[in-house]
């Protein structure tokens, strides 16, 4: 009973929180969504995460560490140098025979001032799905993780972003590194030094890349109404832990960048979704998979960011938010997702550049 009192209570706090000015002009309605329960399992290889420096400053290692087996690395850095750079992934056999690296999937958009695009056609890029490339390195050998690597020039100001998904057979030692435009990046690596991480520390090495979140029940709209799942937040959507290999230092892994989800419904009838970001500017990308139907999203569709003209939460609105209220009003900003039969798995990785948490919202489709 107190629970309900604390529900109800949070609820008037939210609508009470929307101006005279938006209550008199009648601009809304406002719809109270609830969280519905889920369950989450964590799987998956090993991430290789480097956005540490972020605002690359001199020449050097941005990130190193050894991985075996199913992995995936994502790369997001800045030239704030005056002049032209070059970054690239470099790849070491560790192993005293041959060693194949298998790349499956991946994402590497050219370099821009234009933050969000960057993030949202890399994402885009990743999310269709449709590369593929295999590296073969003799013992103790190393190569470029993409031959196009050193072909990219990146200008002052513009950010560089990528993100693969691979699989070796033995151990191979990885590094992200910024280099000077005419050099040979395998040369540079010899004599390279590794720099020290910003005040951010968004760079290291997780365990179970991918996290499954999944409905504890069908979702029924006459019973369940407008629905929502909250990703990264970090109240009920933790943010991932892991290691700086440089280091030792254990590392927290702030928006859960480069982890896949894949996220599981079941629905009693047609149900429409939505996508909302919470904390502003955003763009990205998205993959669904309907039976035999699949295909990508981008969020949003028609231009190429939204969220920018979110109004801040007030502190009752989050606290609502927290305890599994929220509301639906014109004053989102919504990315239209498509309406579903039966089952729905929507695969959905944090997109780089973008602002955090975001919402999946389900309501019945009429």
């Amino acid at each position: 009973m107190k629970f309900i009192k604390k529900i109800i209570a949070a609820a008037v706090a939210l609508i009470t929180s929307l101006t005279t000015a938006q209550v008199a002009a009648k601009t809304f309605p406002t719809t109270i969504m609830k969280r519905l329960p889920v369950e989450v399992v964590d799987s998956g290889g090993t991430l290789i995460f480097s956005d540490s420096p972020e605002y690359v400053t001199r020449n050097g290692i941005l990130y190193t560490d050894i991985v075996s087996g199913s992995a995936r690395i994502l790369f997001y850095h800045l030239n704030s140098t005056g002049v032209k750079k070059k970054f690239a992934v470099i790849v070491e056999n560790l192993e005293r025979k041959e060693n194949t690296i298998e790349i499956t999937r991946g994402g590497f958009s050219a370099p821009s001032n234009n933050f969000l695009l960057v993030g949202k056609e890399t994402q885009l890029m990743y999310m269709q799905n449709n590369f593929y490339d295999e590296i073969k390195l003799a013992r103790r050998e190393i190569k470029l993780f993409q031959k196009k690597m050193d072909e990219v020039v990146v200008n002052p100001g513009h950010l560089v972003y990528g993100v693969y998904d691979f699989y070796t057979t033995g151990f191979v030692r990885i590094y992200v590194l910024m280099y000077p435009e005419k050099a040979d990046p395998l040369k540079f690596l010899k004599y390279a030094e590794i720099l020290p991480k910003d005040e951010n520390k968004l760079r290291g090495t997780f365990k179970n890349m991918n996290r499954t979140i999944s409905l504890r029940q069908d979702y029924d709209a006459q019973r369940d109404g407008i629905g929502y799942i909250l990703i990264c937040d970090n109240v009920t959507d933790f943010f991932k832990r892991g290691i700086d290999a440089t280091d030792g230092s254990e590392v927290i892994n702030f928006g859960n960048y480069g982890i896949n989800y894949m996220l599981n419904f079941d629905m009693k009838s047609k149900t429409k979704f939505y996508l909302t970001p919470l904390g502003g500017t955003y763009a990205g990308a998205l993959c669904f998979y309907n039976g035999k139907d699949s295909g990508t999203i981008p969020t949003p569709k028609d231009k190429i960011y939204f969220g920018d003209k979110i109004l801040p939460e007030t502190a009752s609105t989050k606290r609502a938010r927290e305890d599994g209220i929220s509301l639906w009003n014109k004053y989102n900003d919504f990315s239209e997702l498509g309406s579903y039969s039966g089952k729905i798995t929507f695969e959905y990785s944090p997109p780089g550049a973008s602002n955090l948490p975001v919402n999946f919202v389900l309501m019945p489709d009429n």
